[in-house]
C-alpha cells in the first residue's frame, strides 16, 4: 500500500501536469500523457482539444500505459509519436517497439526478458522492475497484448481463423480457443464477423435500485445492469450490441435473475454466474479482485492495485471499475477513494451508496 508521503507527492505531481495540460505547454510533450475517462481517449499536454473536466483526467508516464489501461491515442496530437524525453522511458519505449515489431510467427518465441534487458543495457530484475513502473504490465504481459491485437486485427481483416491463429503467433488452435475468451468475449469466428449473428437473450425485472436487465449468450451472461425504465435498458443494450440480434427470454434467464435477486436481498452472499465478456488481462485481474472483496467490505482502488502486485496502477484500477459491464456480478460498487468517500459509478452514485448500506446491513 503507498505510504501517505507517496500519495502527497503523487497529487503534487498530477496537480502541476494539469496545470500544464491547461496552458497546453509543449515543453510537457514527451514527458507525459493525459487521458480522458469521459471519452477513453488520450493526448499529449499541448492537444489543442477541448480541455475535458478535472475529474475526468488521468495522467500516465507513456502512451503504451495508457493504452495497456484501455485508451485510445488522440488523432489530432498523435501522441504515440511524440519523443520521450527521459532516456529511461525511451529504453522502454524501444523495448515495446522490439516486443511490436518481433516476427511471432508460429514456432517463433517473442523476445524473453534477458534479451530485452541486454537492448536497454540494464539487469533483467532492473529491466523488469523499470517496464512495468512505466508501461503498468509485465514484459510478458504486454507481450501477451500485442498478440491478442494482431488477432483481432487479423480477424477484422476478414482472414481465416487458422490463418489469424499463426499470423497472432498462436501454435495451435486449442491456445486461442484457450484464451480467446478472456480477450474476444466470443468465439474467433463471430467475432471475425463484428458480432454480426449474435442472438443475445435479455430479461428485466424490477429491483429496490431501479430496472435489472441481464442479456446473455449461449456461454453466458454478457451485460447486467441498472435503469429507470425498460426504455433506457434497452438503450443500454442496443447501444452496447448494436449488430447483435436482441430477443426477449424472460423465462430462459430466469435463473439469473433469480440468482441475482437473491444476492440483492442478501439471501444468497455470492454471485457465481457464468460470464462471457470482453477482458483484457489487466481488467480480468481487476474484476476477479473485486470478485474477492466480501459482502459488506470495500477497498481501496489504491488496496486493489497493491493486492495485483502494481501499486502505481491506481488510475487503471479505476478505469476498470468504470469498464465493468455485469453490474453486482462484478461488485465495483465495493471499490472506493483512499479516504473512503464513493468514486463514480456506471449505474449512479446513488445506487452504489444504497448498495454498500444495504450490504452492510444485511
Amino acid at each position: 500500500m503507498r505510504t501517505e508521503r507517496q500519495v502527497i507527492v503523487e497529487q503534487a505531481d498530477e496537480a502541476a501536469r494539469w496545470l500544464q495540460v491547461l496552458a497546453r505547454d509543449g515543453a510537457a510533450d514527451g514527458h507525459f500523457v493525459y487521458a480522458v475517462r469521459s471519452t477513453g481517449i488520450y493526448c499529449r499536454p499541448s492537444c489543442s482539444s477541448r480541455k475535458p473536466k478535472r475529474e475526468n483526467a488521468c495522467f500516465y508516464d507513456l502512451p503504451e500505459a495508457a493504452e495497456q489501461a484501455g485508451f485510445r491515442a488522440c488523432k489530432r496530437c498523435r501522441p504515440e509519436q511524440a519523443p520521450s524525453a527521459d532516456p529511461r522511458m525511451a529504453a522502454m519505449r524501444r523495448a515495446c517497439r522490439q516486443i511490436e515489431q518481433a516476427d511471432h510467427g508460429a514456432g517463433q518465441a517473442a523476445p524473453d526478458l534477458e534479451t530485452l534487458a541486454a537492448a536497454a543495457g540494464l539487469s533483467p530484475f532492473h529491466f523488469q522492475r523499470l517496464f512495468k513502473q512505466l508501461v503498468g504490465v509485465t514484459p510478458k504481459q504486454y507481450t501477451e497484448a500485442r498478440r491478442q491485437a494482431r488477432l483481432r486485427h487479423h480477424l477484422r481483416k476478414g482472414e481465416a481463423v487458422g490463418s489469424a491463429l499463426y499470423g497472432a503467433g498462436y501454435g495451435s488452435s486449442s491456445r486461442l480457443y484457450e484464451k480467446a475468451g478472456d480477450y474476444l468475449g466470443m468465439t474467433p469466428a463471430v467475432y471475425r464477423k463484428g458480432g454480426d449473428g449474435m442472438t443475445l437473450g435479455y430479461a428485466l425485472a424490477e429491483t429496490p435500485l431501479g430496472l435489472l436487465y441481464v442479456a446473455a449468450t449461449e456461454r453466458g451472461l454478457c451485460a447486467v445492469g441498472l435503469a429507470d425504465d425498460a426504455a433506457e435498458a434497452l438503450a443500454d443494450l442496443a447501444a452496447e450490441f448494436p449488430k447483435a440480434m436482441r430477443v426477449p427470454d424472460q423465462q430462459g434467464l430466469a435463473p439469473a435473475l433469480a440468482a441475482i435477486l437473491a444476492h440483492l436481498e442478501g439471501r444468497s452472499p455470492h454471485l457465481d454466474l457464468p460470464l462471457d465478456i470482453r477482458a483484457t488481462a489487466f481488467q480480468h485481474q481487476v474484476w476477479e479482485a473485486l470478485r474477492a472483496i466480501p459482502r459488506g467490505e470495500t477497498r481501496s482502488y489504491s488496496e486493489i492495485a497493491a493486492g495485483l502486485g502494481r501499486p502505481e496502477a491506481v488510475r487503471a484500477v479505476a478505469r476498470a471499475c468504470a469498464t465493468n459491464p455485469a453490474a453486482l456480478v462484478i461488485p465495483c460498487h465495493r471499490a472506493v477513494r483512499q479516504d473512503g468517500t464513493l468514486a463514480g459509478y456506471r449505474w449512479g452514485i446513488d445506487r452504489k451508496r444504497r448498495l454498500l448500506a444495504q450490504e452492510r446491513k444485511v
